[in-house]
């Protein structure tokens, strides 16, 4: 039976009052009644020892009040924990951070407090905020997808009762691109390899480990903060073909990778990595923010001298300064920096016409569908031949006119289900064909005989009965046009 007492003895009189009862499991709880009265606080422990009874008798799901005292946790709580969840899940500690912050600046921008506070409604005035604030679609879809997953772990771990998020849509991110990046044309790469070579140091890389780190980024797809990572362990360069191995953890996918290389390249990165020792990094390359700064001034370099091979001409001078040629943005709002040498990558597959799936592949994307929705418009003739087998289709090409006694008009003609029955056995019911001569076999009277009678019992067959042929209020005879045929 539940009951109240004060903790103190008599020196607590004027003390809170606290209920004691028996749980759904038998164990004895204590629980303070945050009052004086002490009738107030019988009829508290009368209502926690009836819950109590409901939950033993299975009225009240147990799980249910988990899922209740759960969701009333604060979400910095809840961020704690799932912050554990990523790192155990091995994401990087720059996505944790990421995705932590964005939960939190989401909770104190809407002022939440609980779990069980978080609505779709909350959700959608934030990203309605970021969009007002200038924020790209892009950027807005990043924030909605770390709330989502977020919401969506507290409903699968049993935080909250189901997902408040499910209903809320990302936008898409094609209709507000604030930054295209543009591919690297060949004669630009020829051009930004010279003024690479030839050119000074920039933020502590010379000129010969900068082409590298481009060419090998080119050829491998691979990202800036996959190329820092990389050592010479990574380099399979005695193997035909020679091949860079990337680990499941290092990758953005988690997935390990064997990106294959060209003989040349192999050449290069074994005279270059040769002083490197095994665990050093194979490229000293510069602060993650300073990458894509590298890249644009070699490729200024190389626009400078290509401009200077025509400063003795006027005419062309003044026609390659209005080019967009070897340019960091070009007149269609194509923009360059480091990651688009892993867009050139992709892009100079499909125009090479290799497959869509081995793009995927090499490029480490998720679906097919994110290769063929990025590069699908550069496979080369693909929508014309898909056009010109349709035509074909379509319109197929008119039979030449035969004599009808031919072998091959025949053949054509014939329904395929008369061709195998012609094939069948040594008889040949083609048209026009020799026929064997059946008039030397002794029983092949008596064979013609039979099949004649049973050809006419059949036509019989479908033949109606002269009464059923006959009306019955005038008496006239109807006759049956239905044609009567050995193949039915």
């Amino acid at each position: 039976m539940a009951s109240v007492f004060k903790r103190g003895g008599k020196q607590n009189r004027g003390g809170q009052w606290y209920a004691a009862w028996n749980d759904c499991n038998g164990r004895r709880r204590t629980r303070c009644t945050k009052t004086t009265d002490k009738a107030t606080a019988e009829r508290i422990a009368a209502k926690l020892e009836a819950d109590a009874a409901l939950r033993r008798d299975g009225v009240i799901d147990p799980a249910l009040d988990a899922i209740t005292r759960e969701s009333q946790r604060s979400i910095a709580d809840h961020v704690t924990d799932y912050e554990s969840k990523l790192r155990a899940g091995h994401c990087t500690e720059e996505h944790v951070e990421r995705t932590a912050g964005i939960i939190r600046q989401f909770a104190a921008s809407s002022e939440l407090r609980s779990a069980a506070a978080i609505t779709a409604d909350y959700a959608n005035r934030y990203a309605a905020k970021l969009k007002d604030d200038g924020l790209a679609a892009r950027t807005i879809q990043a924030h909605l997808t770390a709330l989502k997953s977020f919401t969506r772990w507290l409903a699968d771990h049993h935080k909250l009762p189901r997902d408040p998020l499910s209903s809320v849509r990302k936008p898409n991110p094609e209709t507000d691109r604030r930054r295209h990046r543009r591919v690297l044309l060949r004669d630009e790469w020829s051009r930004l390899e010279a003024a690479t070579i030839g050119g000074p140091e920039r933020f502590e890389m010379a000129g010969a480990e900068r082409r590298l780190l481009y060419l090998t980024a080119l050829q491998t797809g691979l990202r800036s903060g996959e190329l820092r990572i990389l050592s010479r362990g990574n380099l399979f360069l005695d193997a035909a073909p020679p091949y860079v191995y990337c680990e499941a953890g290092t990758t953005k996918n988690r997935q390990q990778a064997r990106l294959f290389i060209d003989v040349e390249l192999a050449a290069d990165l074994r005279a270059h990595a040769v002083v490197k020792s095994p665990s050093a990094p194979l490229f000293a390359m510069p602060h993650k923010t300073e990458v894509a700064e590298m890249l644009r001034e070699d490729l200024a370099e190389a626009r400078r001298l290509w401009l200077r091979e025509a400063i003795d001409d006027a005419d062309d001078y003044a026609q390659r300064l209005k080019s967009d040629f070897l340019a960091a943005d070009n007149h269609d709002g194509g923009s360059l920096d480091f990651h688009a040498l892993r867009h050139t990558c992709g892009a100079w597959l499909a125009l090479a016409g290799v497959q869509p799936k081995v793009v995927q592949t090499i490029m480490r994307h998720g679906s097919i569908v994110l290769t063929l929705d990025t590069y699908g418009h550069l496979f080369p003739g693909q929508e014309a031949d898909g056009a010109a087998r349709l035509h074909a289709m379509l319109r197929p090409d008119p039979l030449p006119l035969r004599a009808t006694g031919t072998d091959e008009a025949t053949a054509r003609i014939l329904p395929i289900s008369a061709q195998r029955q012609a094939q069948r056995g040594g008889r040949d019911s083609l048209p026009g064909r020799a026929k064997p001569n059946d008039e030397a076999d002794p029983t092949y009277a008596q064979k013609k005989t039979r099949n004649a009678n049973e050809r006419a019992g059949l036509c019989e067959s479908l033949r109606p009965e002269t009464a059923a042929n006959k009306s019955e209020d005038d008496g006239t005879r109807t006759r049956n046009h239905r044609i009567d045929s050995p193949v039915l």
